[in-house]
């Protein structure tokens, strides 16, 4: 394929009603690219219209796990390029509901794949998989080459979606890249089941933060503005044979303690609240970080916000938005 041109394309963004997804078709539009998504379920409120996107974008109704509604996203808008965001991604409901998880991680990849497969204009795909598909690993931080061990029910659907994405691309040469991305955070994440805007809502709002866990766990957290940046320089790249069917990490590489995050958020706020620690958290893994070298020597990608101004501009973000 050559390098793709946003302001001539039609770009594809599963998971557009979603957290990274409606940032990623944010930029795109920003950028001159047409966006449509499909969405499933009609919300009170979905980021589409938190981040005002509302008549910029065109949204489909329709089910990734109906392949006809897949097919006819992409053939009717003539679509040039897809960003496969879209999973159900909370530990919690995946690990409760491991059926619909399955379903829709590894269904809704398959589907995908195939209708750009079949399609007359698509010219490439980035799937999005996740710092989870590699499971609990012995050795950190991990590299590309660590092997794929995800156990729990969300990290196995990333990991079998990997394997779909690069059966695509080893038997019919679909042009396909994967990013494995460390947790990301940011402006307008509706998720309160996320550690990052729970803590900084329910300080907003007089609450006693809540931790799941022991609070030791230690994971990496990127700002959503480079995992963005990271998605389009991928999809610019794909055309280039170091690139095209390879899998990336994204993230900071610094990892931190949900214990010594929530205190990095509470100083940042400028309160003194201690959290109500639960220790409960189960199917989760103790160390998780990435080493993103590959990106860095092949792409040229750098984070671009380090901990403190990327928790800054999101905890702007919410005591402006919050009442809304």
């Amino acid at each position: 394929m050559d390098k793709i041109d946003w302001k001539s394309s039609k770009v594809f963004v599963t998971g557009a009603d979603g957290f990274i997804g409606s940032h990623l078709a944010k930029t795109l539009i920003e950028i001159g690219a047409e966006v449509v998504t499909i969405v499933r379920d009609i919300k009170k409120k979905s980021n589409i219209d938190v981040l005002g996107l509302n008549g910029k974008i065109n949204v489909i109704h329709g089910d990734l796990v109906d392949f006809k509604d897949c097919e006819r996203t992409i053939n009717e808008y003539d679509v040039d390029f897809c960003f496969h965001i879209a999973a159900q991604a909370i530990v919690g409901p995946a690990n409760r509901s491991p059926l619909s998880t399955f379903e829709s991680n590894i269904k809704g990849t398959w589907n995908i794949l195939e209708a750009c497969r079949t399609s007359k204009t698509i010219k490439g795909v980035v799937f999005a998989s996740s710092d989870k598909a590699y499971g609990q690993q012995e050795k950190l931080p991990y590299t590309e080459k660590s092997p794929l061990e995800g156990y729990y029910p969300y990290d196995a659907s990333k990991a079998c979606g990997e394997l779909l994405a690069r059966s695509y691309f080893m038997t019919y040469n679909l042009p396909i890249a994967i990013t494995r991305n460390a947790n990301t955070y940011g402006p307008a994440d509706m998720n309160m089941s996320r550690i990052i805007p729970d803590v900084i809502c329910k300080i907003l709002k007089g609450e006693e933060p809540i931790i799941r866990s022991d609070g030791s766990p230690e994971r990496d957290y990127m700002y959503i503005q480079d995992a963005v940046d990271a998605y389009i320089l991928l999809a610019e790249n794909l055309n280039r044979k170091d690139v095209v069917g390879q899998a990336f990490n994204f993230g900071t590489g610094t990892p931190i303690s949900v214990l010594d995050l929530y205190n990095k958020i509470i100083n940042l706020m400028g309160k003194d609240i201690k959290p109500k620690i639960l220790g409960e958290a189960k199917n989760e893994i103790d160390r998780q970080y990435l080493d993103s070298t590959k990106a860095k020597k092949i792409l040229g990608w750098e984070t671009k916000y380090d901990p403190d101004s990327g928790l800054k501009k999101t905890i702007n973000w919410y005591q402006k938005n919050l009442e809304g």
